[in-house]
């Protein structure tokens, strides 16, 4: 679903919730300011019924009545959408525990902390430590990069933005036009995934190479938002994690650890280097360009040819 359709209906359901006398279509769209920006009536009308239905479906028990006014009305009574008390075993209360306190944001440290409130009254004991039994993790979502924010904002509202982007074989950046989709964290990077609007394609883009300031641009998304967006699976492609094949490289002594980690045979050459045999998946020969004179790649030839092209374009920039 949609942020702003997610949005929608929760402030449609919230209104429903907390009205004590049943609210007309015209008392709701005033009350919500998607539905002040439907435009025409039909257009509104199309979109509350809609709403209605959702919210029906999800299981909201909406009353239609005729208001003091005459005219019709609706409300969501609280004994009748009430839910059953939430108990809690010792493991999920953790978890619950340990996933309301992963954020570190100023942003997110009040939600997060009316969570934990919440948990210790559905039954998470004052004195039970929710990094328990793993007190030795401190686990953290680290968020450096200054286009975290601004790119949250921008995937939550759906609005298009504008940034600097520097690929890894680039010497420098370029300007790239994005309607936002989601943000994700895989092996401590932040990513952003959406639609790249001067390719007309998907794409996944790494925060820490976004320089300057993410700028807001105005209208709507040109490109469907897919309902399911596989930014870890990308990423992880891209960096050679989804492998059919294996590269065989050499990598100096010393050097170039994350690769020695995904190596699947390791044997010393002598002279400083040493010959790694690595899982060859798309977007290999990217990564391998980060690592500069460290790497010579021996087969396949296609792979070398890759990263010998990408290394003449940075020298090039």
């Amino acid at each position: 679903m949609a942020i702003a359709k997610a949005e929608r209906l929760m402030n449609l359901a919230l209104c429903l919730l907390g009205t004590r006398r049943p609210l007309s279509k015209r008392e709701l769209r005033e009350s919500i300011e998607a539905y002040l920006e439907a435009g025409s009536d039909d257009s509104f009308n199309r979109m509350f019924e809609r709403d209605k239905d959702d919210l029906r479906e999800l299981g909201l028990v909406i009353e239609t009545v005729e208001n003091l006014d005459g005219e019709v009305g609706y409300l969501a009574r609280r004994d009748s959408n009430r839910l059953p008390p939430i108990t809690l075993d010792a493991e999920e209360a953790a978890a619950l525990g340990l996933a309301a306190k992963v954020w570190q944001q100023a942003r997110l440290a009040g939600a997060a902390s009316g969570a934990l409130q919440k948990l210790r009254a559905a039954g998470l004991p004052e004195d039970v430590d929710p990094y328990e039994p793993h007190s030795a993790l401190e686990p953290r979502i680290p968020v450096h990069e200054a286009a975290f924010e601004p790119l949250m904002l921008a995937c939550r509202d759906r609005r298009p933005v504008m940034f600097e982007y520097r690929k890894a074989t680039a010497a420098r950046p370029e300007p790239r036009h994005v309607e936002p989709w989601a943000l994700e964290c895989w092996r401590g990077h932040w990513y952003l995934a959406g639609w790249d609007r001067d390719r007309g394609a998907e794409r996944v883009f790494r925060l820490s190479r976004i320089t300057g300031k993410v700028r807001s641009r105005g209208g709507r998304f040109t490109a469907e938002v897919p309902d399911v967006v596989t930014v870890r699976e990308t990423v992880a492609s891209w960096a050679g994690e989804i492998a059919d094949r294996s590269a065989l490289i050499r990598l100096r002594t010393g050097a170039g650890y994350p690769l020695r980690a995904k190596a699947t045979s390791v044997r010393e050459l002598g002279d400083g280097w040493d010959e790694l045999e690595i899982p060859y998946g798309h977007g290999l020969d990217a990564w391998l360009v980060e690592f500069g004179p460290d790497v010579v790649v021996v087969e396949p030839a296609e792979l070398r040819a890759d990263v010998v092209d990408r290394l003449r374009a940075v020298a090039k920039g």
